[in-house]
């Protein structure tokens, strides 16, 4: 029996002109970026989760504005899909010389590296969802359609 599909919601938070993206694999397992966020605990609003989770992952706290982009990715050789609903959100507090607090640690020891990239810089990195540039630089919903995992 498949496993049901995970929830989870994700920041596509702009701070002066630069998106902030961390890396998820603990120990350098992976080149791959991605927005902040995670899974979504029931009996939480999505908002509230990600408040939860960007603070975690980031030591920031945000404000959750509108979604943007719903994306979906799956293993299409196991039973794994995950339904992530991005929603842009604004830094209230946390910041450190402007950015991200460098002894930050996720307490849960997933997020071991996080920044800020302008729009060219993320182009050069490795990062998921493949329209995460597009949505962060630009406005109006989105939807990535079913995508393989990738590690």
């Amino acid at each position: 029996m498949a496993r049901p599909v995970r929830l989870a919601v994700r920041a596509v938070i702009l701070h002066a002109g630069r998106l902030l993206v961390v890396n998820a694999w603990p120990g350098g397992h992976s080149d791959l970026w991605c927005a902040p966020g995670g899974g979504v605990q029931p009996g939480q609003s999505l908002p509230d989760n990600l408040m939860r989770e960007v603070a975690e992952e980031t030591g920031l706290r945000v404000t959750v504005g509108a979604p943007c982009l719903v994306n979906e990715f799956h293993d299409p050789h196991g039973d794994f899909h995950q339904c992530d609903v991005y929603f842009r959100a604004t830094i209230t507090a946390g910041l450190v010389n402007g950015g991200a607090d460098p002894a930050w640690r996720d307490p849960e020891g997933v997020v071991d590296r996080r920044r800020f990239v302008t729009e060219a810089e993320l182009r050069a990195l490795r990062f998921k969802p493949d329209s995460l540039a597009d949505v962060a630089w630009r406005t109006g919903p989105g939807y990535d359609p079913l995508e393989p995992i990738v590690r």
